[in-house]
C-alpha cells in the first residue's frame, strides 16, 4: 500500500490487527491471527489490491471489538479501507441480507468478504468443530456466499464467476 498522505503501511496495519486481536482463539481453539493472516493473503492471491489487504487484516476488528469504530475513524487509511472494513463487519441484530447488500454496495468489500467465507468454510477448518456447530456454520456460509451471488468456495488464483455479472 503506497502511502502518499502519511498512510498506515500492510506491515504497519497487520501489525495493529495481530495485536488487537493478540490471545484470541478462534471456534477451534487456533489463534485468530491465523484466520486474519488466510483471508489477506486470501484477497491478495485473488488480485486484490493493497488497500483490500489492509481491510482483510482488519476485517474482524471492529465486530470482534478488538478495535473501535472511533479508532478506525481516526485510523491514517485511506477511506475505502475503512469503508470496506465497515462493510464486512456484522451489527448486532442485522439481517443477513442487509448485510450482504451493503458489502455489494461497497466498492472492494466483495473480494474481502470472499475470501473470510473461503477460508471459514475451509473443509479442513470445520472438520475440527462439533458437528450441529458444523453443519450450522456450512448452511450460514452457503446462504451468505449465494446471497453475494458468488459460486461455491474456491482456492485463491481461481477464476471467480459472479452470478450477476451486471454488478459493478
Amino acid at each position: 500500500m503506497t502511502t502518499p498522505r502519511g498512510d498506515l503501511t500492510l506491515a504497519e496495519v497487520e501489525a495493529i490487527a495481530r495485536a488487537a486481536h493478540a490471545g484470541q482463539r478462534d471456534k477451534a481453539g487456533r489463534p485468530y491471527t491465523e484466520h486474519l493472516a488466510a483471508v489477506a493473503e486470501g484477497v491478495r492471491a485473488r488480485g486484490g489490491s493493497d488497500e483490500q489487504i489492509a481491510a482483510a487484516w482488519l476485517h474482524d476488528a471492529v465486530e470482534d471489538d478488538a478495535l473501535s469504530e472511533e479508532w478506525l475513524a481516526g485510523a491514517a487509511l485511506p477511506q475505502r479501507v475503512k469503508d470496506m472494513v465497515l462493510a464486512v463487519t456484522k451489527r448486532d441484530g442485522e439481517d443477513l441480507v442487509a448485510y450482504t447488500r451493503r458489502i455489494l454496495d461497497t466498492p472492494g468489500a466483495l473480494l474481502v468478504k470472499e475470501s473470510d467465507l473461503a477460508h471459514n468454510a475451509d473443509p479442513d477448518r470445520l472438520a475440527v468443530l462439533e458437528p450441529a456447530t458444523r453443519t450450522r456454520l456450512t448452511e450460514k456460509y452457503a446462504r451468505a456466499r449465494k446471497l453475494l451471488g458468488l459460486t461455491p468456495p474456491r482456492r485463491p488464483g481461481e477464476q471467480q464467476v459472479q452470478a450477476n455479472t451486471a454488478r459493478s
